[in-house]
């Protein structure tokens, strides 16, 4: 089977215990407007425009014209000859499709990066989204002893399959109340929510992150309500992170011809604390990563 890769790297703690080994895969099912990877949203990959390097000539579509790309028919272009052939600087296509195998040798390869519980995980973009991929990738990686973690939506009603072929689950959980989740995200929380008690009760390792979003989750009432959730479900040896809104991706998604809607999305950092200590106080496991 074949992947959809966004991007790989090496990080730190980052993505999991230990210096590990990242592929971020392409595609996600959600569309959240805070998107800091907004090039892996589209599950079939995504056209970036570098901007200071565009020339008129690089698309046989005639569709660059006076510095802006035309995205009229890129949607319905199979050859992509502006990427693929063009080799130019002002373009570039968002992931690539790379065999199961040879993402389970690269780890291999890659051991002796694996120091301080380090391993490899898989991140997106929505890994869950190439499912059977994904799964095969995970059970490789299992048979040949590498530590394999996954950070996911948890939207996949068949995320329950994987828990048993990875060492660490990541979960992002953004919103207890279904009407705003999916008036944010697009997308409902019931699914979300049924894997994370999954998850709770059965998965040894799982870490459950809280973007903070002004106007969206940073409030006191709702953050209570996290954690009576987390309570009903069984939080026990689960950690849990809560991480401030930045902008890191936001220049990405006009290179990806997409609008950027979010805004004052900040908060304080006393405010972070304050509501970090309501975890803390209800006796959940807090970490930083």
């Amino acid at each position: 089977m074949e992947l959809k890769i966004m991007r790989k790297g090496i990080n730190y703690s980052l993505n999991g215990t230990g210096n590990r080994l990242v592929f971020f895969l392409q595609g996600c099912d959600m569309l959240c407007p805070w998107c800091s990877n907004p090039e892996g949203l589209a599950p079939g990959g995504t056209l970036l425009v570098h901007q200071t390097n565009l020339t008129d000539d690089v698309c046989p579509q005639g569709r660059i014209i006076e510095g802006k790309l035309d995205r009229t028919d890129c949607a319905d272009c199979s050859g992509r000859e502006c990427v693929d052939s063009q080799k130019n600087a002002g373009l570039s296509f968002s992931c690539t499709t790379v065999d199961v195998k040879d993402l389970i040798a690269e780890a291999q390869e890659s051991r002796s990066l694996f120091f301080d519980g380090g391993g490899v995980t898989i991140s997106g973009g929505e890994p869950t989204l190439q499912f059977e991929a994904l799964k095969e990738l995970l059970e490789g990686l299992r048979a040949v002893g590498i530590h394999t973690a996954i950070e996911t939506n948890a939207l996949n009603p068949r995320l329950p399959e994987l828990f048993e072929l990875v060492n660490l689950l990541i979960i992002d959980f953004k919103h207890d109340d279904d009407a705003i989740h999916t008036e944010m995200t697009g997308v409902s929380n019931k699914t979300i929510e049924a894997n994370i008690k999954a998850a709770l009760a059965w998965h040894p390792n799982v870490l459950i992150r809280t973007p903070l979003i002004a106007s969206f989750n940073a409030d006191p009432k709702i953050i209570h309500r996290f954690v009576a959730f987390f309570h009903e479900c069984g939080a026990g040896n689960a950690r849990f992170e809560l991480l401030k809104y930045h902008e890191y991706g936001r220049q990405k998604w006009d290179s990806c011809g997409l609008e950027y809607t979010m805004n004052k999305g900040y908060i304080s950092d006393s405010l972070f604390r304050s509501l970090e200590n309501i975890y803390k106080k209800a006796g959940l496991n807090v970490i930083r990563s």
